[in-house]
């Protein structure tokens, strides 16, 4: 069973990492290009701060959530209309929003039992996994506001959290793009930050992916194209996730261009 207080504290920590990358932000930081074409700092964070208000919707009132789902005309373009609409408030506004909204979710997500799920844009999840959901999409945010800034936050533990759930949507991301889900499980074995090896799926598997746990985690929030990481794929099953893997909701995504630099 996941250490839900534990889960949500890291959430927490992860919402505070990149509030203090922003906090001091001018008005000119906040309009800076990130590494996602057409998104500023503020998009980044506006994003945050539209999907964090559909989770809270989606915890406290989930008729409203499903309601609003039917109101989507068009799937390939409403995640970037949320983001433009919330940019453009004033930046200590879309601060003080974000701030308030992530603030709400969490203390929401904390009271939701846990047989409960909770709609969402994919499969309905549990609070624990809404919860992982946020954090890696925080993190995943947080990194190319942090690429805009010009800095590189140090990787820790709360990896883990990306890393599991990049894991557990290996089918997902199948599904998603019409081809067959491998029929054996897939042995992964990751460097992480501290030294230590985080890893998933039987020891016996016939299959694997092994590197380093940030190339990982910055490959299946699709920060990183493949070919820039230190990752190694055995098997074709395995091989094949490594070029679609998709941690997050919502249509395949584009992923990122080649570096070109060599790993």
């Amino acid at each position: 069973m996941a250490d839900l207080p534990g889960l949500f504290d890291d959430l927490r920590a992860e919402g505070d990492a990149l509030d203090s990358l922003v906090t001091d932000l001018s008005d000119d930081d906040w309009r800076r290009d990130t590494p996602a074409a057409g998104w500023t700092v503020a998009h980044q964070i506006g994003h945050l701060l539209w999907t964090d208000r559909a989770a809270l919707t989606a915890v406290t009132d989930a008729a409203a959530f499903v309601a609003e789902i039917a109101q989507i005309t068009d799937a390939t373009t409403f995640v970037d209309e949320g983001a433009g609409e919330y940019a453009a408030l004033p930046s200590q506004d879309l601060l003080a929003e974000w701030r308030h909204c992530r603030e709400s979710l969490g203390r929401a997500l904390a009271d939701v039992p846990a047989a409960v799920k909770i709609p969402w844009y994919g499969p309905p999840m549990s609070a624990a996994s809404m919860a992982t959901a946020r954090l890696m999409e925080t993190w995943a945010h947080g990194g190319d506001v942090a690429a805009a800034l010009g800095t590189a936050p140090r990787p820790t533990s709360r990896l883990r959290h990306v890393a599991h759930i990049g894991v557990r949507t290996r089918d997902f991301a199948f599904v998603l793009r019409d081809r067959a889900v491998p029929a054996e499980p897939f042995r992964v074995e990751l460097a992480a930050p501290d030294g230590s090896t985080w890893t998933w799926g039987p020891t016996e598997a016939a299959q694997s992916v092994t590197g380093p746990a940030l190339d990982f985690c910055l490959l299946v929030t699709q920060r990183v194209h493949r070919s820039d990481t230190a990752l190694v794929a055995r098997g074709p099953d395995a091989d094949a996730w490594l070029d679609i893997a998709q941690a997050f909701a919502g249509p395949p995504g584009s992923g990122r261009e080649q570096s070109g630099k060599a790993q």
